[in-house]
């Protein structure tokens, strides 16, 4: 049974009222989970990667709150591309640097998440991104691309960030400092093909995309671990977001072809425009992984305004 028929309590974070469904997981849990039980969801592919995370009782903007926000069920691809450059400096705030991979190119993407099963219930996602040099660098751009793919530990800004459910919105927006607003996201990601749809305010198409899924490979839980770190400003200081993902079963393709990305009328398409991107450079996608998303933490940095 889908969210809007499901019948809805309301809850509090933060002096923000959302409705989530009733006898949901953070209707159940309010982010501190009975593991045993989770694992019993046959959507579940285990609870061991959890086990190793303690969840920790923390004040934060949203209320107090557990961290991390676990996410049991998750598929996501991600397009990556190249983009001039200056194009991207354009949208950096100035503490930040674009990861080059040669002089006067870097790279941006567009993302799409669907959360089957989590600490704040089921919701789709859809994201454009900038990859940024780590705060504090003082090595070439190169030396950090490479040291970034070697260690699957990748840095970015993010431009957009829609969701579709009014908790992720609020805890997203308020607790984390991301720029996410609430319209209806399609994801649907399976081992044959990949398809997602970003509606815009009026109703019409924002962002549409479709694809082949590249063929997966299976790894034990724990196996392959990749970290994401998102920088945000919240309440003008700079916060890192650290993003853990152990994945199940992915695959890539290098500069695909027959990806169908169709630019509409909306803020997501507005960003991904003003990047300018020449080219498509690589194409993931995950059908099985869970994530830990831990809550920001203040961070400084040490970008090109402080050189």
């Amino acid at each position: 049974m889908s969210s809007t028929q499901q019948d809805r309590v309301k809850v509090d974070l933060g002096g923000r009222t959302v409705t989530v469904p009733k006898g949901g997981m953070y209707d159940r849990y309010r982010m501190d989970p009975d593991l045993d039980e989770v694992a019993r969801d046959p959507r579940v592919p285990g609870v061991d990667f959890f086990r190793q995370l303690p969840k920790a009782k923390v004040d934060s903007p949203i209320g107090t709150t557990h961290t991390p926000n676990f996410y049991y069920a998750v598929s996501t691809a991600r397009l990556t591309m190249l983009a001039p450059s200056r194009a991207i400096r354009a949208r950096l705030p100035r503490e930040l640097d674009p990861l080059e991979v040669a002089p006067g190119l870097g790279l941006a993407s567009v993302m799409f998440f669907r959360y089957d099963v989590c600490d704040i219930d089921f919701y789709t996602e859809a994201a454009v991104g900038i990859a940024v040099r780590p705060s504090r660098h003082g090595r070439l751009g190169f030396v950090d691309l490479v040291s970034s793919l070697e260690n699957d530990h990748l840095h970015t800004y993010v431009l957009s960030l829609p969701v579709n459910t009014d908790i992720a919105q609020v805890r997203g927006y308020d607790g984390y400092g991301f720029p996410k607003w609430t319209t209806e996201i399609d994801v649907d990601i399976d081992d044959r093909r990949v398809s997602a749809r970003v509606a815009n305010d009026s109703g019409g198409t924002d962002l549409s995309f479709s694809a082949d899924t590249p063929a997966q490979t299976s790894y034990p839980s724990g196996e392959r671990v990749s970290t994401l770190t998102s920088y945000t400003s919240i309440n003008g200081a700079w916060h890192s977001t650290m993003n853990q993902a152990n994945v199940l079963a992915a695959g890539s393709t290098r500069s695909p072809r027959g990806l169908h990305l169709k630019a509409g009328r909306g803020r997501l398409t507005d960003d991904l425009r003003s990047l300018r991107p020449i080219r498509n450079l690589r194409f993931d996608v995950a059908t099985s992984s869970q994530i830990a998303l831990h809550m920001p933490v203040p961070t400084s940095i040490r970008g090109r305004s402080q050189q």
